[in-house]
């Protein structure tokens, strides 16, 4: 997400925490995928459509299976659910045979009062990361990004016990500096291995860093990535494959040194309707790698 998008931000405080029971047995490792299965699943950040998702939700995630998107990732509204509406959405998934590989979270998720909630809740969708969407504040000193390192470790032992990982999911902030070190690695230094690193290709594009020299940085880490393009003239409403990230270099890294598992759509902003979008932007990722 941008720096100028605040909605998601927004939607980051809707939701309170309360402790709910799971139904679901947590699904097998995407490490553990079939051999014969060599083919990356594509899958759309339903932020990408939230306005579509806000007002049917069950209609969106079938009109998103339809098009042939592989997974979703839901984002931080996904908290306020009950388990009994958690099973229904699961149920949904299933029968569309669409998987929930990871939840974008706010930091309430991985506090001890609110991740038992986000634990009952990922293990009903079947996924297999939570990730922190946002640290909850942008902070200039290297000891803030610090901390953020330290509630990731200490969440993903909880997390783990329920054979769940933690994840993180930068922005353009963690590009700049601070004190000589930019956030991305100290946040990367500081983590466990088995935290996920999931990058957004578009924010660390704007931000001017260089996407394939941190994949080939932190070998094994970046397990999913969102495919937000950017360009000078369109910012973030251009297109999957309409701006300047280098995407053949980048899904290359991915899948050689990155430990890649499943990609993300993910669109902020567009000059089409949510849906078109969404579209438009599977059939420009599935024209690339055919």
């Amino acid at each position: 997400m941008s720096k100028d998008t605040v909605s998601r931000r927004s939607f980051l405080a809707l939701v309170a925490a309360a402790p709910v029971a799971a139904a679901f047995p947590v699904p097998r490792l995407l490490s553990a995928r079939p051999p014969e299965s060599k083919q990356i699943p594509i899958g759309l950040e339903l932020y990408s459509v939230r306005d579509e998702l806000a007002k049917d939700l069950t209609g969106t995630v079938n009109a998103v299976a339809k098009m042939g998107y592989q997974c979703v990732e839901f984002f931080a509204p996904y908290y306020a659910w009950t388990p009994d509406y958690a099973k229904q959405v699961r149920k949904q998934l299933d029968d569309l045979g669409v998987r929930c590989y990871s939840t974008h979270n706010d930091r309430r998720s991985f506090t001890d009062t609110g991740i038992a909630k986000a634990i009952d809740l990922n293990r009903i969708l079947g996924t297999e990361y939570v990730v922190l969407a946002h640290p909850g504040q942008e902070s200039k000193t290297a000891d803030f990004w610090k901390s953020v390192a330290d509630l990731l470790n200490n969440a993903n032992t909880t997390l783990s016990a329920s054979g769940l990982h933690a994840g993180y999911h930068n922005h353009d902030a963690e590009w700049h500096p601070l004190d000589g070190q930019r956030p991305m690695d100290i946040l990367a230094a500081n983590t466990d291995k088995s935290i996920m690193l999931q990058l957004d290709v578009g924010t660390c594009v704007e931000a001017g860093a260089d996407p394939v020299a941190w994949i080939n940085q932190n070998p094994g880490r970046i397990r999913s990535l969102h495919l937000k393009d950017w360009s000078p003239q369109l910012g973030y409403k251009a297109l999957f494959g309409e701006g300047v990230a280098p995407w053949k270099q980048i899904f290359a890294a991915a899948e050689s040194v990155g430990g890649a598992q499943y990609y993300l759509i993910e669109q902020e902003g567009s000059r089409y309707p949510e849906l078109e979008t969404a579209q438009r932007c599977l059939e420009a990722y599935r024209k690339m790698n055919a």
